[in-house]
């Protein structure tokens, strides 16, 4: 029997390289392609690197050509930045999105399309319920710019779905990603010599450790079941008890003030955070696992407080289990 042959879009990112390294070395994948405009972070060894923009309706053919059963949708931006405004992010989220949908409509072999994508579709709600199941997603206003946008990749994909009842549609909504390999907002946030907090508020927080990121999408791609599916480590923690063993000092603003100095921040280039994510300092989110575990077959290896706790060994050089090799730059 063939094997499975899979491509993945934003191969050039930390988890989309990793992901592809783990791929080349399963038995059961024939071919592997990974498009991008940025080199992978880690060395390739028989991936098929395809320079392309998902934008850009070239990526039709090459999907054709590559005949693959499996699209892997790994380049969704979480926040504005390096080079890219909120406008170039909205396009590669939406119309990157729409333009990958109908290059898999006209390929003939796709059978399964597995999208990375976000947690922060629930939003951040100070009445939020203790965990959000897969059906919570219209409890609350989109509020933000990214929100939106992910609602819109979402229906996108739900209607794609719908038309095409025989491809498997798989919405991976990932919680933040925690961990010492890939920069996140989160990561960028603990750097901080001191740390601001929104006075009053203690939310409780779940992250998805960046080994079990990667199992998990490894998993999703092996056994992928149709519909979302949230991707987190059990459990929370709150803020003052993960800052508390970070050791990091904080630095307590007023309610109505924390936007404005995050934006005061921002100018001063000493740290820059999306809407989403001062939200989530404010008011938390967790999400359950369910179908993670009894339908895809993934149980995460950690706790949120397991992972919480690795990371912060890291920081500090004593790590207590081993890494996933770290990405070498191709």
């Amino acid at each position: 029997m063939a094997g499975r042959r899979i491509l993945i879009t934003g191969v050039g990112s930390w988890l989309g390289s990793e992901v592809a390294r783990r791929l080349e070395a399963d038995p059961e994948v024939e071919y592997l392609a990974g498009i991008d405009t940025r080199p992978p972070r880690a060395r390739l060894e028989r991936t098929d690197l395809m320079d392309a923009d998902i934008r850009n309706p070239v990526i039709t053919k090459l999907i054709a050509q590559a005949e693959v059963d499996t699209v892997v949708h790994n380049r969704i931006i979480r926040q504005p930045g390096n080079g890219l405004s909120p406008q170039q992010a909205h396009d590669i989220n939406v119309i990157g999105s729409l333009q990958l949908l109908a290059a898999c409509e006209q390929a003939k072999t796709v059978r399964t399309i597995i999208i990375r994508g976000s947690a922060g579709i629930y939003g951040s709600e100070p009445a939020a319920p203790q965990f959000f199941t897969e059906e919570m997603t219209r409890l609350y206003p989109l509020r933000t710019r990214f929100q939106r946008d992910v609602a819109e990749i979402e229906n996108y994909f739900g209607a794609f779905a719908r038309r095409h009842p025989h491809v498997t549609c798989m919405m991976l909504r990932y919680q933040p990603r925690i961990g010492p390999s890939g920069e996140t907002q989160f990561t960028r946030y603990l750097s901080l010599p001191a740390v601001p907090t929104c006075l009053g508020f203690d939310p409780r927080l779940q992250f998805i450790d960046e080994r079990d990121a990667i199992d998990a999408l490894i998993a999703a791609i092996k056994r992928p079941v149709p519909g979302a599916v949230n991707v987190a480590n059990p459990g929370t923690i709150g803020l003052t008890r993960l800052l508390r063993m970070a050791g990091k000092v904080t630095v307590p603003i007023p309610h109505p003030l924390f936007g404005t100095a995050s934006g005061i921040g921002k100018r001063l280039g000493l740290f820059s955070f999306s809407p989403d994510f001062r939200r989530l300092l404010q008011h938390g989110r967790a999400v359950d696992i369910t179908r993670l575990v009894e339908e895809v077959g993934y149980t995460p290896r950690r706790t949120t407080v397991e992972a919480v706790a690795d990371y912060v060994a890291t920081l500090e050089g004593r790590r207590l289990v081993p890494s996933v090799r770290r990405a070498v730059v191709a």
